[in-house]
């Protein structure tokens, strides 16, 4: 794993283009490229610097919750996110402070839901997020949206169990009509999962990739998320395989990636995934999923060398 990565390092750095970017920070990119990781060797996560496990498995747990609100990160211990959730950021959208808008979790779990601001008619309030206010069968809606979307998730966990053999089991993180109604738009923009041999494997499409800072967290991010749909659909892991379009080193870390290259990559650890007594007793796969917490990721003989700072261009 960690030669592929070091190896993308440093074709940035020989062949890649300086540009100007969003943040004013700069950048030295390429466009295009792909490594893949055999899960059954191991888990992909990085062994030169020490990469922080806790934040990988909470961000991820509270995406596949729903959650937009920076304010429910922070209470699993978890802050980056923050600089996006502030005051000023949210007020440029109309938002009150913590509410990141239609970013991953929305995506994930309400995919195309109707927008704030909107009046439709409802059968059934249940199927409301933040009622403020109902008149008969007409519910207005001035803040956040409707729980009318489409559950991506679900959809992805019925169908590794019904059709494995499925060539549509898609999860997208990008809504062209909401990219433009967030601070950051999803990054991680599609993910198709197949079945083969009774193995999960995962192919993700980044259209942005911070390397040295976000990289390595997105590979962990989306390994994890392959075991964990594996473990509940019964199913073994095959590969991740991470595509990318623009892919980056911004410039203000060019001595931490000269810090990285210099470190001789150590063995990968190995991560099981234990749901413990207490979740024995299901009705769904998809329960199973939403269940599982940071206790039953294990992650094992994990040996890295110290952690490396840097700063993130917001």
């Amino acid at each position: 794993m960690a030669k592929q990565y070091l190896d993308l390092l440093a074709k940035i750095r020989t062949e890649g283009t300086m540009h100007e970017d969003r943040t004013g920070t700069g950048t030295t990119r390429i466009f295009g490229h792909q490594m893949r990781f055999d899960l059954s060797e191991g888990f992909p996560l990085l062994t030169t610097k020490r990469m922080w496990w806790k934040g990988i498995v909470e961000e991820l747990l509270w995406i596949l919750s729903g959650s937009t609100n920076v304010r429910d990160l922070q209470a699993r211990g978890v802050s980056i996110w923050d600089e996006w959730g502030t005051k000023e950021q949210c007020a440029r959208f109309g938002r009150e402070e913590g509410d990141l808008g239609p970013v991953y979790g929305h995506q994930w779990r309400n995919f195309g839901a109707t927008q704030q601001g909107s009046i439709v008619a409802v059968e059934d309030e249940k199927f409301l997020f933040h009622i403020k206010r109902a008149s008969g069968q007409k519910v207005i809606h001035p803040t956040g949206y409707f729980a009318n979307g489409f559950d991506q998730i679900a959809n992805i966990v019925e169908l590794l169990i019904e059709n494995p053999n499925s060539r549509r089991i898609i999860l997208s993180g990008w809504n062209p009509s909401e990219a433009d109604q967030v601070a950051l738009p999803p990054c991680h923009t599609l993910t198709q999962f197949s079945v083969s041999n009774g193995k999960l494997s995962a192919q993700m499409y980044q259209r942005s990739a911070d390397v040295f800072l976000g990289v390595p967290f997105n590979i962990a991010s989306y390994a994890l998320l392959t075991h964990m749909l594996a473990h509940v659909s019964g199913l073994g892991v095959g590969e991740f395989i991470h595509t990318f379009g623009d892919v980056h080193i911004y410039r203000n870390h060019e001595e931490q990636v000269s810090e990285q290259l210099r470190r001789e990559p150590k063995p990968l650890p190995r991560l099981t995934v234990d749901p413990g007594l207490q979740k024995l007793v299901t009705t769904t796969a998809l329960e199973d999923l939403l269940k599982l917490t940071r206790d039953d990721l294990k992650l094992e003989d994990y040996d890295p060398y110290p952690a490396i700072k840097a700063e993130v261009s917001v």
